[in-house]
């Protein structure tokens, strides 16, 4: 039996397949509206916190964080084939908080031993664009505290010089996916 065309159903898909299109392409391109960080221009990529996980890490020392990391499609999937070094338009956001003892829970437990997120520090943010960043291996930086970028030429700098330690095979990227 054969079909027939409805005018309406076929406006109301091309309407939904714009609007994944329009989210599809806001979801990775920074957006340009946002301050950037000095040195490379990145701002806070738009949709970043439903971004996939990646892993977490806690930083003891200087920084006593724990940090959420998450990546976009494309990071996600790399890290997922273990496709390395990571192609363009891989976007990698780590998340810092302060490193708490949870009080509540440790009540619970009797002693101490729950540590949880506390007080938000930063977002730091690594974007892969081979030309647009090829004097830093193909990734640009940016730090940002309360939604804004992080002035500091310094600390922004300092970014790629912790980055250039790692093994050439780790694309300059300290996470590694958690399964």
């Amino acid at each position: 039996m054969r079909q027939k065309f409805s005018p309406l159903a076929f406006v109301s898909t091309s309407i939904f397949a714009a609007i994944a299109l329009s989210v599809a392409a806001e979801e990775s391109t920074p957006d340009s509206s946002v301050q950037a960080s000095p040195v490379f221009g990145v701002t806070l990529p738009p949709g970043y916190r439903s971004w996939q996980f990646i892993s977490v890490a806690h930083e003891a020392g200087n920084n006593n964080d724990i940090r959420g990391i998450l990546g976009n499609d494309v990071a996600i999937k790399a890290l997922r084939d273990g496709t390395l070094p990571f192609p363009e338009g891989s976007i990698i956001v780590r998340l810092a908080y302060e490193y708490v003892p949870s009080d509540r829970n440790n009540a619970i437990f009797g002693r101490e031993q729950s540590f949880v997120a506390g007080a938000p520090t930063n977002v730091q943010v690594e974007i892969k664009n081979t030309k647009r960043y090829a004097s830093t291996g193909g990734w640009g930086y940016g730090q940002f505290e309360n939604g804004k970028a992080n002035p500091s030429v310094k600390i922004i700098n300092s970014c790629f010089s912790c980055h250039t330690k790692l093994p050439t095979a780790a694309d300059l990227v300290f996470t590694s996916y958690s399964k």
